[in-house]
């Protein structure tokens, strides 16, 4: 003997009633614009970075070719990084002026770049001694001395 299957029956429809899509759409407003704001943050702090980077991968080349002459001389130099480069370079060699310190130059290299209308820039400062000249006067002294 079979029995009868008692089947419920649900007056409640499956879905969002008005109120709850209202709130959502309430919330979403209200943390839709901060996400928002966050990520053209996060895109503008990116690029300063990325520029940032690449202008100090710039500063030790340069940097890196002076010291590479050797003793450079004394003055300014200016140039650019390549054609249509955003980025150029200025350079200031200088002698120091100390009587307890001799063959020894300052040398300043900044990099600026145009980033959002605004001029940006990076420096570095290194001194470099002139090792031929610190070298003779060494074997000079060591010839007075008795050659110790």
């Amino acid at each position: 003997m079979r029995l009868p299957i008692k089947r419920s029956v649900s007056t409640r429809n499956d879905g969002f009633t008005l109120v709850e899509i209202l709130v959502t759409l309430a919330i979403l407003a209200a943390v839709l614009p901060a996400l928002l704001n966050a990520f053209a943050s996060a895109a503008r702090n990116q690029a300063l970075s990325d520029n940032s980077t690449t202008a100090l991968y710039l500063l030790k080349f340069q940097m890196a070719q002076i010291e590479m002459e050797g003793f450079p001389d004394v003055g300014e130099a200016s140039g650019e990084f390549g054609e249509n480069s955003r980025y150029s370079w200025n350079s200031i060699i200088e002698d120091i002026e100390s009587e307890e310190i001799e063959n020894v130059r300052r040398v300043q290299v900044t990099v600026t770049w145009i980033h959002k209308s605004r001029e940006r820039s990076m420096s570095m400062t290194t001194f470099i001694a002139d090792r031929q000249k610190s070298q003779t006067q060494t074997q000079q002294g060591q010839q007075q001395g008795g050659g110790r």
